[in-house]
C-alpha cells in the first residue's frame, strides 16, 4: 500500500473517530436520540416563568424558551418527533435532579450562581431578575427598615431571604423568617396575614399579585435587593449539549423571537385566568439579550 493511501485512511479513521467522539461527548443528546423523549423541569407556581395551567400542562416564558430551545435540538438530531415529560421540581431538589439525570433541561426560575455552577450548567441568560419585596397596600410598608419586627414570607430552598439580611439598609433591622414549601404557599402567607412581607424575584411577586383575589390590595416596594441572572439548567458535565442548547438560544435572538416572547407572557392576558403580569423588558434582560453569555450572579454583583 503506497504511503499517500495510508495516510488518506489514517485521516478518515481519525474523522470518524472525532465525529464518534463528538455525538458520545452529550450523554443527553444520546439518550434524547434514542428514547425519543426529553425530561423538563418545570416550576408549578412560578408565574409568569414557569407554572401549571391545570391538568399537568405547564407553560409559561422559560418553558416556551425551552420547547423552541428542544424544537431545534430535535432537528438537530434528525428526529420527527420529540416527546416531552414534564417534572415538576422544587427550589430544594431542582438542582439535584438535574444532577442525577432525572432532568435533563430545566426552565424554572433558578439563579445562576457560582455554589450552583459546582453541580449543574447554566445556558445563557434570557432573563435577569430583581429581588424585590411584595407587602399589602395598606401596611404603610415602602422600605426594609420598616421590617423590624415584621415576619419576612420566602420559599424553602431560595436566597431571597439571605439577600435581605446582607444589604446595607438591613443593617440593625430584625424580622422573624417564615417559609412556604413553594412561592403559591409563600403569597398565601402573605395574602392570608401570616406574613407581612413576601421577599422574592420580581417576576414572581408580580405573577402571584396579578393571579390574587384582589391584586389592588398588594404592592411591590422597597429597593432592589439583588439583580440576578435567571438561566435554564443542564448537566454539568455535558458540555456537547449545553453547547447545542446555547446555539438554539442564538438562533432565537437572531431572529428577533424574544421580544414577541416577552410580550406574551408579561404584558398580555396569558392562562389560566386571562391576568396580566404588567412587567416591562428591563434594560439588564435586553442587554442579556444583546450579549449572550452565562455569566454568575457574583458577576453581576461586583458590577454594581
Amino acid at each position: 500500500m503506497k504511503m499517500k493511501q495510508i495516510s488518506q485512511i489514517l485521516a478518515a479513521t481519525a474523522l470518524v473517530a472525532i465525529s464518534g467522539a463528538t455525538v458520545a461527548a452529550s450523554a443527553t443528546m444520546d439518550k434524547i436520540k434514542s428514547s425519543g423523549a426529553v425530561t423538563m423541569g418545570v416550576r408549578e407556581s412560578s408565574i409568569p416563568m414557569s407554572y401549571t395551567t391545570g391538568d399537568s400542562r405547564f407553560d409559561g416564558y422559560h418553558v416556551e424558551a425551552c420547547r423552541m430551545i428542544l424544537n431545534d435540538i430535535k432537528d438537530k438530531l434528525g428526529m420527527s418527533t420529540l416527546r416531552i415529560n414534564y417534572q415538576p421540581v422544587t427550589s430544594q431538589n431542582r438542582v439535584p435532579l438535574v444532577q442525577n439525570g432525572t432532568v435533563d433541561i430545566e426552565c424554572g426560575t433558578t439563579t445562576n450562581n457560582a455554589n450552583r455552577a459546582k453541580d449543574v450548567g447554566f445556558a445563557n441568560t434570557l432573563y435577569v431578575e430583581e429581588v424585590r419585596i411584595a407587602v399589602k397596600a395598606n401596611s404603610g410598608i415602602n422600605s426594609i427598615s420598616q421590617l423590624a419586627g415584621k415576619k419576612v414570607a420566602t420559599t424553602t430552598g431560595t436566597t431571597s431571604v439571605q439577600l435581605l439580611r446582607k444589604h446595607e439598609k438591613a443593617n440593625g433591622v430584625n424580622f422573624d423568617e417564615v417559609f412556604g414549601k413553594d412561592h403559591a404557599d409563600s403569597f398565601l402567607l402573605l395574602e392570608s396575614g401570616r406574613a407581612d412581607a413576601f421577599v422574592m424575584d420580581g417576576s414572581i411577586l408580580a405573577g402571584n399579585i396579578a393571579n390574587a383575589k384582589n391584586p389592588k390590595d398588594f404592592k411591590i416596594v422597597g429597593e432592589v435587593l439583588s439583580t440576578e441572572p435567571i438561566a435554564i439548567m443542564v448537566p454539568k458535565n455535558d458540555p456537547e449539549f449545553k453547547a447545542e442548547v446555547n446555539a438554539a438560544i442564538a438562533k432565537m435572538v437572531a431572529n428577533g423571537k424574544m421580544p414577541a416572547l416577552w410580550d406574551k407572557w408579561f404584558l398580555k392576558p396569558i392562562p389560566p385566568k386571562n391576568v396580566v403580569v404588567g412587567l416591562e423588558l428591563s434594560p439588564a434582560t435586553k442587554n442579556a439579550w444583546a450579549n449572550l453569555n452565562d455569566k454568575p450572579a457574583e458577576d453581576y454583583a461586583q458590577k454594581k
